[in-house]
C-alpha cells in the first residue's frame, strides 16, 4: 500500500465535525437544529459568537492544511497528490460519514488546502473574502467570490497545473454547495453578518425530562 493510506486518513480527517463538537461542548446543543443548519464556521458564529468562530475556524482550516504538507512530503514530485489529499479532505467535511454523509460548505478547509499549496493566493482570496463581505454584509458571497477567484490566482503565479485544476473544481464545489444560499439571496431571507441564532430556553418541566449527556 505504500504512502497511500495517507488518502483515507485524509478523508477522515476532514470529516471531523469540529463545528459541531464545539457547539454540543460549548452550549450542549446540536448545530445541525438552529440556524442554517450547517456545521460550518458561519452557522456556529450565528449561535455563539466570534470567539466560537475564531475557535473551530483555524480547526477547519487545519483539516485541509495537514493533508496536503503531508502528501507534499511523501508524494514531492507528484503535485497531484496533495490535490488529491486536498479534495478528499474537502469531500470529507462536505460528505462525513460521521454525520450520515452530510457537512458543511467546505469553503474553510478549502482554505486550508489553497494555504497548503500556495500561501501567497490563501491569503489574497481570504482578503477578498473579507472586502466582500465587509461591503455586501453576507458571508456566503464572499465565500463564493473568493473561491472563483482561487483558479485565477493559481494561474496568476503560474502554480502547477494540477492545482489550477484543483482551484476550478474547488470552485465549482462551492458554488454547488452554496445553491441554497442563492435561493434566499434571490428571496431577501438570507441572513446577514452579526445575525445571531438564539436558543430558546427550556422550560422547568422540559430541563426536569431531559436525558443526562
Amino acid at each position: 500500500m505504500g504512502n497511500y493510506w495517507v488518502f483515507p486518513a485524509s478523508y477522515l480527517l476532514g470529516a471531523v465535525p469540529f463545528g459541531l463538537i464545539v457547539v454540543r461542548l460549548w452550549k450542549g446543543v446540536d448545530l445541525r437544529e438552529y440556524g442554517s443548519g450547517n456545521i460550518g464556521t458561519t452557522n456556529v458564529a450565528r449561535l455563539l459568537g466570534p470567539v466560537a468562530w475564531a475557535t473551530v475556524f483555524p480547526l477547519d482550516v487545519l483539516k485541509g492544511v495537514v493533508p496536503v504538507l503531508v502528501c507534499q512530503r511523501l508524494f514531492p514530485a507528484a503535485p497531484g497528490g496533495a490535490v488529491i489529499g486536498g479534495l478528499l479532505a474537502i469531500l470529507g467535511h462536505n460528505y462525513s460519514p460521521f454525520l450520515r454523509f452530510r457537512g458543511g460548505r467546505g469553503v474553510a478547509t478549502s482554505l486550508g488546502v489553497v494555504l497548503g499549496l500556495d500561501w501567497r493566493v490563501a491569503l489574497l482570496a481570504f482578503l477578498l473574502w473579507g472586502l466582500v463581505v465587509k461591503v455586501t454584509r453576507y458571508v456566503s458571497v464572499g465565500s463564493m467570490v473568493g473561491g472563483v477567484a482561487v483558479p485565477c490566482l493559481l494561474a496568476a503565479f503560474r502554480d502547477p497545473w494540477e492545482y489550477v485544476a484543483f482551484g476550478v473544481v474547488g470552485a465549482a464545489f462551492i458554488l454547488w454547495r452554496h445553491r441554497p444560499n442563492l435561493q434566499r439571496l434571490r428571496a431577501g431571507t438570507e441572513p446577514q453578518i452579526g445575525q445571531r441564532v438564539e436558543v430558546p430556553k427550556m422550560s422547568e418541566e422540559e430541563v426536569k425530562t431531559e436525558p443526562p449527556p
